[in-house]
């Protein structure tokens, strides 16, 4: 995949194709882009490299960082684990204006601040991508200790947060509501997690919810009170 040379200031980036339209794939300079890469190669990386080792299976928008040709980000977007609860977050009648940002990974060799350049870069590209996304959403976890300051310094808005249980069994971490949901949606992961419940250590983390506008006006479409920034806390 071949995209067109890239403008002295961030811009798009487009495929290119004989004889037939252009094809938008990243935004970003010659030494810092991102780009729509194979899902695979993701969910690869995200399972190798990402604390968490799982990837979201409803993720739909995989985006690489590219800092000087080489690879050392990833970016997956998708619809949140409860899309119609997005319903109760902002004022929309079509549950498919809010997005996730489902997981992030960039390698600790990358720049200081890649992580709020690449989330600035992606926005851009998803305004351009997802026209009718209202709002992108994600979760700060307090296993990572920084309370989401690096969604702080990229523009994001904080609306509180709430207590998670998961489950550590053999090696894994399991969120509670694998168990909740298995009758309904059952899973491989859910019938290992209620088998082996037993065994299993209960942890609670308290995740901070953020929300990026794709314009500044539609803060106003908010459900939620927004609150001042929680303070880093020292990694668990």
């Amino acid at each position: 995949m071949e995209s067109s040379q890239a403008p002295a200031g961030p811009g798009y980036l487009w495929a290119e194709t004989d004889g037939q339209p252009r094809t938008l794939i990243g935004f970003g300079r010659p030494e810092f882009q991102i780009c729509i890469v194979p899902r695979a190669l993701a969910a690869e990386i995200i399972k190798t490299r990402h604390y968490s080792r799982r990837i979201v299976q409803n993720s739909f928008l995989h985006l690489g960082v590219f800092i000087d040709g080489g690879l050392v980000g990833i970016l997956q977007f998708g619809w949140p684990m409860n899309p119609k609860g997005s319903l109760s977050i902002i004022r929309v009648t079509d549950y498919r204006r809010l997005i996730e940002l489902n997981r992030m990974w960039l390698d600790d060799a990358a720049p200081r601040n890649s992580e709020s350049r690449a989330l600035a870069y992606a926005m851009r590209l998803i305004a351009k991508l997802r026209p009718e996304v209202v709002a992108i959403q994600s979760f700060a976890d307090s296993r990572c200790g920084l309370n989401g300051v690096v969604y702080q310094a990229a523009g994001f808005r904080y609306y509180g947060s709430h207590l998670t249980s998961f489950y550590e069994l053999d090696g894994e971490t399991f969120h509670s509501m694998l168990l909740s949901t298995l009758r309904t949606h059952p899973s491989d992961r859910g019938r290992r997690l209620k088998a082996g419940i037993d065994r299993a250590v209960l942890h609670k983390f308290r995740q901070h919810r953020y929300l990026y506008f794709m314009r500044g006006r539609w803060r106003r479409l908010a459900l939620l009170k927004e609150r001042p920034f929680p303070k880093p806390e020292a990694r668990p």
